[in-house]
């Protein structure tokens, strides 16, 4: 039987059982080979995307065409300033959808002291109830908000409850919280000036550090607290702070000593009242941090 007369039965059976066409990429991939011999490597098609893992160990993988521009996945809903999951974490963690009364919030303008603290008593509300992460829900006392002036131009960030905020409701209230007054008040700050609050709103266990997934949950939380409050400065005291509230990895030994930006505020960024504690030569650095920062403000410090 000739090669045509072959070729025509196979075409014409393959039309009764409902098939259109044959692959193109598997017959140009055919064609290369057959023209380079059986000894020489098949050429690379351009237009197909890289191989994708079938999901079976042990089966072979197919190349695949890319997914039509009609296709695109829609986006989820978000509010400027928010970071996303690629910002974050790009492997594992997902932004959760924006809870209404967060949105709602984010999206007024602020102009007087009464209008921010009726706003942050809302969000406050939103976040008594807030089960995201359930091993912290299920573990905490309650859950520590913020604290502090609702007009302040400072605000301070931390990473976490601990024990002592957990029971009271108030972030910073421990032994890291009083070192972290004697540093207020030697700068020739007031505490109740300020607006302090971390970057989860629940204790972790053991006082771990927070995880990516639990920093993402209660990231929205964090920016309506900046949209409400509008600081003109954010310190961010340790790696955590720092790192999760500017989406960079940048060790904080780096980060220290200079100015960065967030939205309209600038962001001062050192080490933590608790690394203090258990280092207490770093206490020479952070010290060397307030006096950069209060000159800024137009104060010397000795």
């Amino acid at each position: 039987m000739s090669n045509k007369r072959a070729m025509a039965q196979l075409l014409k059976h393959l039309s009764s059982i409902g098939v259109t066409h044959v692959p193109k990429v598997e017959l140009a991939k055919r064609r290369v080979s057959a023209a380079r011999g059986p000894s020489a490597p098949a050429a690379v098609d351009s237009s197909v995307t890289p191989e994708q893992p079938s999901g079976v160990p042990g089966t072979s993988r197919r190349p695949t065409k890319p997914a039509p521009v009609t296709a695109a996945i829609k986006p989820m809903r978000r509010v400027p300033g928010m970071l996303d999951a690629e910002d974050l974490h790009p492997s594992s963690v997902r932004v959760p959808e924006l809870l209404p009364e967060v949105v709602r919030v984010r999206e007024r303008a602020y102009q007087t002291r009464e209008a921010k603290e009726e706003a942050l008593c809302g969000l406050k509300s939103v976040v008594a109830g807030c089960q995201r992460c359930p091993e912290l829900s299920s573990r905490r006392t309650q859950t520590v908000f913020g604290v502090g002036n609702a007009n302040a131009r400072i605000m301070i960030i931390g990473e976490a409850p601990g024990q002592d905020e957990d029971e009271q409701g108030e972030p910073f209230v421990g032994e890291a919280g009083q070192l972290l007054n004697k540093i207020i008040s030697a700068s020739q700050l007031r505490r109740e000036d300020l607006y302090i609050c971390n970057i989860l709103r629940c204790r972790p266990p053991g006082n771990r550090n927070p995880l990516p997934q639990e920093a993402a949950n209660c990231r929205e939380f964090l920016d309506a607290q900046i949209h409400v409050v509008q600081p003109e400065f954010i310190i961010c005291l340790g790696a955590v702070a720092a790192q999760n509230l500017l989406g960079v990895e940048t060790p904080i030994s780096k980060m220290r000593g200079q100015f960065f930006s967030y939205g309209s505020s600038r962001v001062l960024c050192t080490y933590h009242p608790s690394y203090l504690l258990r280092n207490p030569n770093a206490k020479k650095q952070v010290w060397e941090d307030m006096k950069f920062f209060m000159k800024e403000l137009g104060v010397e410090l000795q």
